[in-house]
């Protein structure tokens, strides 16, 4: 048997129909956007999630411990990405200069953060480092202090003047008039480390966490507190910054209990 519905009870039938299907619909909206008591979305939800994409210029020192500060930072901050170009200080700096678009700068001296500061917001501190003396594994030489990288018998590698690593060589070795003729002067302190680890340079002047993360090719010789000195990184947010809430976060977060343990687990020193 066939029958025909009015148009009355067309329209009625489509209603019907329609309501039908938008309730599973309206359900799968409720359960996608998780909403705490006051109707809002509910804290740590994607809607909620920083969504940034960091470029961070830091100071060539940083590489390791960074790497690891990175994927923590990317863990706990969903949707936050971190980019790191990693080079001498002076070279950041320069970067700064001629606009390089970036997020973040940190640098192993006040003196090359002072010299950005009009394209930089107030620094921070994060942490301090020290010098050591680095030589082949088991020091063939037997360097045991500063006075014994004067022997001309020695292939001696040093940062060049202008980066921060080698700044603070010269007043180490200014300070205890020790004349050093190196064989070469790096642009930056882990290439003075690469020298040193490859066997070109029978020893050289890197910070003592550029020492522990190459421990298993080279050794480190401690140079007394009263010779030594001691290099400070701030970080500090760029205002030329597309994103600078994020890039304000990233770097109050270095100053965190959890940004300082990995820092000091690296052997960098408190701030």
């Amino acid at each position: 048997m066939s029958f025909s519905l009015t148009p009355a009870r067309r329209r009625t039938a489509a209603a019907a129909l329609t309501a039908a299907l938008l309730v599973p619909l309206a359900a799968c909206s409720s359960d996608d956007t998780r909403q705490d008591g006051n109707g809002s979305p509910a804290s740590g939800s994607a809607s909620t999630a920083p969504q940034a994409n960091l470029t961070v210029l830091a100071a060539a020192s940083l590489t390791d411990v960074f790497k690891t500060a990175g994927s923590a930072y990317e863990k706990s901050h969903p949707g936050t990405g971190l980019t790191f170009s990693f080079a001498g200080s002076q070279e950041l700096v320069a970067q700064v200069s001629q606009g390089s678009p970036a997020d973040v700068l940190v640098t192993a001296d006040t003196k090359s953060m002072d010299k950005v500061r009009a394209e930089t917001a107030a620094p921070t501190v994060i942490a301090k480092n020290r010098l050591v003396i680095a030589t082949g594994k088991g020091n063939p030489f037997k360097v045991d202090e500063l006075k014994d990288l004067a022997d001309t018998k020695l292939k001696v590698v040093l940062a060049a003047p202008e980066v921060p690593a080698g700044k603070y060589s010269k007043k180490v070795l200014d300070a205890q008039e020790i004349t050093v003729k190196p064989v070469s002067q790096e642009p930056n302190v882990r290439a003075v480390l690469s020298k040193v680890e490859l066997g070109e340079a029978d020893a050289g002047l890197v910070y003592k966490t550029d020492a522990e993360s190459a421990k298993d090719k080279v050794d480190a010789v401690e140079i007394p507190d009263e010779q030594n000195a001691i290099a400070q990184y701030p970080a500090a947010t760029l205002k030329d910054s597309k994103n600078a809430a994020a890039a304000a976060a990233f770097v109050a977060w270095l100053s965190s209990p959890e940004g300082q343990k990995i820092l000091q687990d690296a052997g960098f020193q408190k701030p």
